[in-house]
């Protein structure tokens, strides 16, 4: 007696892991409904030549902060957890190849000296960025809710941050000893995907770290590092790396 539990029914909004997924997905609808209207004034609307050159600047701006922005924090706090799994390595590279193509769509926008070479820019950033947001709704959000290691509601928390202007924390020691033990292994994974090449953090924990070693086994094979520091009996510390490109 004197317990309480958190219990969550998939699919219903009572889900913290749904709940999260709806927060992305508002996300990219204002987006990408902002920019449909920004676009939409630049190539549907007969405008006057002064209010035309008024729209281009608008939509150049939009793309090169808030979409740019968007694109950014995707790949900071949706792809890098799941980028080394192999579940979702290949999804992975598809996004951040599209993210590429959009993103080159947004250099040609800024260079465009022309009403017109703009819009015909701007059809190719809408076009590319719907097939692109729909495989990230319909593919890349369902793979992270099941990936092991990867916690939507964090993962939705760290996005929305990054959307705000804000920088996610990169704590050089992550203590895991007063967390829940279900709790525990998303916040590790969360700490490890913002690792860049070559850097690492020391987990400290209250037990032998095995089952968690295994866990990076599996979903990150030959991308990570493992040096224990202390062996128990009551502490144990890991230092856990992201291993550096061609090492």
């Amino acid at each position: 007696m004197g317990q309480s539990f958190e219990v969550h029914i998939r699919n219903t909004t009572t889900d913290p892991a749904v709940l999260a997924e709806a927060a992305i997905l508002a996300a990219r609808r204002r987006m990408l409904g902002a920019l449909r209207s920004r676009t939409a004034l630049l190539t549907e609307l007969r405008l006057g030549r002064t209010d035309r050159e008024q729209a281009r600047v608008a939509l150049t701006d939009f793309c090169t902060g808030e979409v740019r922005r968007h694109l950014a924090a995707s790949d900071e706090a949706l792809y890098a957890p799941a980028e080394g799994a192999a579940e979702t390595r290949l999804l992975i590279r598809a996004l951040r190849t599209t993210s590429a193509a959009v993103g080159a769509g947004i250099d040609a926008l800024a260079a465009a000296d022309d009403a017109d070479s703009a819009a015909d820019a701007a059809r190719d950033i809408a076009s590319l960025l719907t097939v692109h947001l729909a495989v990230e709704q319909d593919v890349l959000l369902p793979a992270l809710a099941l990936l092991p290691g990867a916690d939507l509601p964090i993962l939705a928390a760290d996005f929305e941050t990054l959307l705000d202007g804000g920088r996610l924390d990169r704590p050089a020691v992550v203590d895991v000893t007063s967390i829940p033990h279900g709790r525990r292994h998303p916040r590790i994974f969360a700490r490890f995907a913002r690792l860049g090449p070559g850097e690492a953090f020391t987990l400290v924990n209250n037990h032998d770290p095995k089952p968690l070693r295994r866990e990076f086994e599996a979903t990150h094979p030959g991308a990570f590092t493992w040096d224990c520091l202390e062996s128990g009996p009551e502490r144990w510390q890991v230092r856990i790396g992201r291993r550096a490109a061609g090492a």
